[in-house]
């Protein structure tokens, strides 16, 4: 599911200030040591904004530290398949290692333009097992949520899509995304389909809800600041965005709410451009990065699950709730199935854009 919106395809979400937890450079199995490494530097795209901050202190440093390996970090694209497509064909390996979401990740492997990582789960315990492939391995996790103003809805808060499209006992002004991406399994859920039965989308269905909520839709938005500013405003009362968004309001000091019910995560990981010459060591770099203490890090910052469940031992009481794989929050959302997406996205964006204008 492309979530090309704020930092990164998607789902992005801003900074959290806290205090840094120092990272130990005990070196796990199998990892080169600094005084063997063969490979001096690999350079890691990754989404910018927050992120390169974050992962420097989780990621990066750590593993420079353990190594002896350099490792420089570059902002990709927002879709970086071309661009990574073109790497492998032209053998111009500027990357070694790139973040992909599951979208991205599947496209890639259609065409067979990543490397294999030549590492299992059980080389990486805690690790949940849809963030693990033969050529990906998934980091974080962000969600697609329902927020909403704790100062409109105090005593009666929505807690489900089918609470967001009931106009009369939840009036308020509402907002939803500009894509069909999510929008479509809103309208389904809202409409009584099983979060656990979603998909394949029945999506007549999920039109004809569409059109029963589209008059009382004050704004459709189109990227994660806009979505942040609308509900932190106030000029909206519910809306459907991505989580680490609202989380940044919230922790700006706005009385705003995340409702998990119902909602929709995906992931996102490193991969490796197929026949890169310095694999092993991007190998060795993604392997590192499925540590559970090291992922527990850059939750500090980014408001995005740990892909090891273990990283929870680490992460402060406080905190952890905020996040998508949070045991709680996990266990009442589903992931969202890019299979289905692939093979229906463009038709499903003719359908609703001409919906949209009809």
């Amino acid at each position: 599911m492309s979530k090309t919106s704020g930092f990164s395809m998607g789902r992005r979400s801003l900074m959290k200030g806290a205090a840094g937890v120092a990272l130990g450079a005990t070196l796990p199995a199998g990892l080169l040591r600094p005084a063997f490494a063969a490979t001096q530097q690999i350079t890691v795209a990754d989404p910018g904004g927050p992120y390169s901050p974050a992962f420097r202190k989780a990621f990066y440093d750590p593993f420079e530290k353990a190594t002896g390996i350099k490792v420089v970090n570059v902002a990709r694209e927002a879709e970086p398949t071309a661009q990574f497509k073109a790497i492998v064909e032209t053998k111009s390996y500027t990357w070694d290692v790139c973040t992909l979401t599951l979208s991205a990740r599947d496209i890639l492997m259609t065409q067979n333009l990543l490397e294999p990582l030549n590492f299992t789960a059980a080389d990486a315990p805690g690790l949940m097992p849809e963030s693990l492939t033969s050529h990906w391995m998934g980091t974080d996790v962000y969600s697609t949520i329902l927020g909403y103003r704790a100062d409109k809805f105090a005593a009666n808060a929505p807690q489900s899509w089918a609470d967001f499209w009931n106009v009369e006992k939840f009036p308020g002004r509402r907002s939803l995304r500009k894509n069909p991406i999510d929008t479509l399994e809103q309208a389904l859920l809202a409409d009584g389909v099983p979060l656990d039965k979603l998909y394949p989308l029945d999506v007549d269905r999920a039109f004809k809800a569409l059109d029963r909520i589209k008059p009382h839709v004050a704004v459709w938005w189109t990227g994660g600041a806009q979505s942040s500013q609308l509900i932190q405003s106030g000029e909206v009362d519910m809306i459907a965005l991505w989580n680490a968004r609202a989380q940044a309001v919230i922790d700006g000091g706005a009385p705003v709410k995340i409702n998990w019910n119902q909602g929709l995560y995906s992931i996102e990981g490193w991969g490796i451009p197929r026949g890169n010459p310095r694999a092993d060591a991007a190998r060795q770099f993604i392997k590192f990065c499925a540590d559970p203490t090291r992922q527990a890090v850059f939750t500090e910052v980014l408001a995005y699950g740990p892909t090891n469940l273990d990283a929870y031992k680490s992460i402060p009481k406080e905190r952890a709730p905020a996040l998508p794989t949070f045991e709680d929050n996990l266990k009442v959302m589903t992931i969202a199935k890019e299979d289905w997406w692939g093979a229906n996205r463009a038709k499903m964006n003719e359908r609703f854009n001409a919906w949209i204008l009809g």
